[in-house]
């Protein structure tokens, strides 16, 4: 399949182009990624070709779309962030929910285009993320960001990450952070990312799946709340 140009990408609940370089404020402030499809586009190709492979062998792709599905009331308002070609966000968009997907690279953002159109998607430094700006004034029931995303921000801006989703956040809604111990954050950063946020910590599991956490977990599943104000 081709993919979209990113340029021709539209904000489906305006019409209007979406930006297709990451919101940034100040023309020396740094990209918060290392994805390697910033500087290497067959990098982002074959991302995106490696999930259509594994779709049309039938993979389960969807079990972290499942998780904040069973979190969401009906038909909510979802904030997808780091979500690459769409496979979550898409997924969801099906189901009822009003999807907006923010990625760094304009090439996934393009292949979600295209291939979810129901969603809005945007290209956006995740800490740099400002949504207003793209048209998107709306706050969120819930938020995702999950797969490995956080392996490729750097230590400096992770924090820095999570508080500019929360800032997107409407009062009780949910925030679903999944990361890898050994790369991303481990759960004690979490909790240490979230110490000066107005979030608090509902549950822990080490899989989408909900399998219990323990201290030892690879993985971290961490479902964080705001405040129902």
């Amino acid at each position: 399949m081709v993919i979209a140009d990113p340029h021709q990408i539209k904000n489906r609940a305006t019409g209007s182009p979406v930006n297709t370089v990451p919101n940034d404020p100040s023309a020396d402030a740094p990209v918060g990624s290392t994805w390697p499809g910033l500087t290497d586009e067959a990098h982002s190709q074959w991302y995106i070709e490696r999930f259509r492979a594994m779709a049309a062998r039938g993979d389960d792709l969807q079990g972290e779309a499942r998780l904040v599905d069973a979190l969401a009331p009906r038909h909510a308002r979802l904030l997808d962030a780091g979500c690459g070609p769409g496979r979550h966000g898409g997924y969801l968009a099906t189901l009822g929910h009003e999807v907006v997907g923010v990625d760094v690279d304009p090439a996934l953002i393009a292949a979600a285009s295209a291939e979810h159109p129901t969603a809005t998607w945007v290209v956006s430094d995740l800490s740099q993320l400002d949504l207003v700006l793209d048209g998107e004034t709306a706050t969120f029931d819930g938020a995702f960001i999950v797969g490995n995303v956080l392996d490729f921000v750097p230590p400096e801006h992770r924090n820095r990450v999570l508080e500019r989703i929360a800032a997107h956040l409407r009062p009780d809604a949910f925030f679903v952070i999944g990361c890898r111990a050994g790369n991303g954050f481990t759960a004690a950063d979490v909790d240490t990312a979230i110490s000066t946020m107005d979030l608090v910590l509902e549950q822990r599991f080490a899989t989408y799946d909900m399998r219990p956490w323990q201290a030892d977990s690879p993985f971290s599943v961490s479902v964080l709340r705001a405040p129902a104000r």
